[in-house]
């Protein structure tokens, strides 16, 4: 089992719903769309699933850096992310997420396009299942892939933050360098 000391959580709010965020002490391991209180059980499950034994503690101070980022990236103030970040998940699903942040700012790739970009060109729909498994929407750009046709699809908190996201984006020339 891989052990922690302590898995911090806190809670946002944010122009797409709450936001309920987890921290280890090496980073942000994970972003829930919801209220923390909805959200503890599916939590506790994931630890679990993760082979994580912690205690697990709200302390919003602790999440207080991820918070500010959040913010300035809703705000059209910040494109890109520089949080330690601690990833649970296959060797495969990291290199796709590592891929996801390879995503630039305001474009849109098909998970074809993904595939190809990790050196996976036949593994679509593997790239789907990890895109569907990121623990860290926003951070880890999954909004920005679409279907080969344009279309949206697929989205853990829903098509509506999805596109939400995906319009914040189109307006660069209001991003604060």
């Amino acid at each position: 089992m891989v052990n922690r000391l302590c898995v911090h959580y806190g809670e946002m709010d944010s122009v797409i719903g709450p936001l309920t965020l987890l921290k280890t002490d090496f980073g942000l391991c994970r972003i829930d769309f919801g209220p923390a209180e909805k959200i503890l059980p599916l939590i506790k499950v994931w630890l679990k699933k993760q082979l994580i034994t912690a205690e697990l503690e709200y302390q919003q101070e602790s999440i207080q850096p991820y918070i500010v980022q959040i913010d300035e990236y809703f705000a059209r103030k910040r494109k890109l992310f520089d949080l330690p970040l601690d990833l649970f998940g296959t060797d495969f699903q990291k290199k796709v997420w590592k891929g996801l942040i390879e995503v630039p700012y305001g474009e849109t790739y098909s998970y074809k396009d993904i595939a190809t970009m990790i050196g996976s060109p036949k593994a679509v729909r593997a790239i789907g299942s990890a895109n569907n498994k990121n623990p860290l929407p926003i951070i880890i750009p999954c909004h920005r892939v679409i279907g080969s046709n344009g279309s949206l699809v697929g989205y853990g908190g829903g098509l509506d933050k999805k596109e939400i996201l995906l319009d914040l984006e189109k307006h660069p020339s209001q991003i604060c360098s």
